[in-house]
């Protein structure tokens, strides 16, 4: 082991017994481990409902599958969009501050509120904490599961709809391995197309050097009510071979597996090709280099102008702590929260009455699960998430009418 690769590398020389101290809290913690308190350090001033936004910093990729006529180049479409969107979710943190960190983890109730405007119009996004898993006192949040996050990003210019949900449970065994419970819906109402998209499970690599990113593994899907699904297979450095964060990807008719259309192959975090037919010799029919494609910047409003229950408003005093370094206040103000939240719960309880989210509403039986669901294994888990979570329009038309975004 080079001198670059000794434990705790990564972590500044201060650091290095609290790294040490946290990754033994780890190994012998049982039970999710998203409320494990994680060393100030690692400590990230987001919150994970803010996470929803990753998923269109690049919206003329989110909106180009509503400009295509043909619907096998739709499907393709949607496939290239999906794979943009994996550097944003996985790898973008990481770059920025050199390494992953824990994230805030939301209140029930929590909302991040934005937009993009660009050349393609406004895309606007709506993430609502759904489920917590507060306990004390007796009381218990709405859920005995994983904490789940709701979301609706949606362009009216080009007809464009993503809604969807997930939850996140985080285990130990040698690394972290997170399993992603949920799933996303892509719409275009405009050809009557829907499609069902996975969630890819991750594990955390480099902790024991200080310096932990993502990586993902395992299979996710993208299956269509026009007659396509699209497979996704993740890989990545290997002891002998393999590089960071690979994927092969084939497209091909729903039922069809061996019938392969399309093929995409690469670096979610660098660059792929997508080419025809099932071999990586065959012709290149396009490509996208993550690295030089711009995000588009994400308008919120000002925290004065948030509702109370805005994200970057509700954590802005444990923000600025982390910021600083300051982990009193950090302490002191999610202390504040975390009571608040109590309160309302055990409020709740007496009254008799439960919480009601604000845009989004549980279905019993949802048409899309049950028509697509089946072609790639998926089904609802209620259990996990609280329920199937559906973005409501009547509701959300009125609560935007409130929260209006400037």
């Amino acid at each position: 082991m080079s001198s670059s690769e000794k434990e705790g590398a990564g972590v500044s020389a201060q650091n290095r017994g609290s790294w040490s101290a946290f990754l033994k809290s780890i190994a012998s913690f049982s039970g999710d481990l998203s409320s494990l308190t994680a060393p100030p350090f690692i400590l990230s001033s987001t919150s994970l409902v803010e996470f929803s936004s990753y998923w269109a910093e690049h919206p003329s990729l989110f909106v180009a599958p509503a400009k295509e006529r043909d619907p096998q180049k739709r499907a393709l479409l949607v496939l290239k969009w999906f794979l943009s969107t994996l550097k944003q979710q996985y790898a973008s943190r990481s770059e920025k501050f050199g390494n992953e960190k824990k994230p805030l983890n939301p209140f029930l109730g929590e909302l991040f509120l934005g937009k993009w405007v660009d050349g393609e119009g406004e895309t606007r996004l709506v993430s609502e904490q759904v489920s917590t898993s507060i306990k004390a006192n007796g009381v218990e949040s709405n859920s005995h599961h994983p904490p789940v996050t709701a979301y609706n990003i949606s362009n009216v210019t080009h007809g464009v709809q993503l809604q969807g949900y997930n939850a996140q449970k985080a285990s130990f065994s040698r690394t972290i391995y997170v399993k992603q419970i949920g799933h996303a819906v892509f719409s275009i109402p405009a050809y009557n197309e829907t499609y069902l998209i996975t969630l890819p499970n991750l594990h955390i690599e480099g902790l024991i050097f200080g310096s932990p990113f993502v990586e993902l593994n395992d299979t996710t899907y993208i299956t269509s009510s026009s007659g396509y699904t699209a497979k996704i297979d993740y890989s990545g450095k290997g002891w002998l071979s393999g590089k960071k964060n690979s994927f092969t990807a084939t497209m091909y008719p729903t039922g069809k597996e061996k019938d392969v259309l399309y093929t995409v192959v690469g670096q979610w975090t660098k660059s792929f090709d997508i080419l025809e037919g099932a071999h990586k010799k065959s012709g290149l029919v396009d490509s996208y280099d993550a690295e030089a494609t711009h995000t588009t910047p994400l308008t919120v409003a000002p925290h004065e102008e948030q509702d109370n229950l805005e994200s970057r408003r509700a954590w802005a005093k444990v923000a600025k702590g982390i910021a600083v370094g300051d982990m009193d206040l950090v302490g002191n103000e999610k202390g504040k929260i975390e009571v608040s939240q109590r309160e309302l719960r055990q409020k709740e309880k007496e009254n008799g009455t439960a919480w009601q989210s604000r845009f989004f509403s549980r279905v019993e039986n949802d048409s899309v699960l049950n028509q697509l669901g089946p072609a790639i294994g998926l089904g609802a888990e209620p259990e996990k998430t609280g329920g199937v979570w559906r973005y409501d329009d009547r509701k959300a038309s009125n609560e935007l009418a409130k929260v209006e975004l400037k």
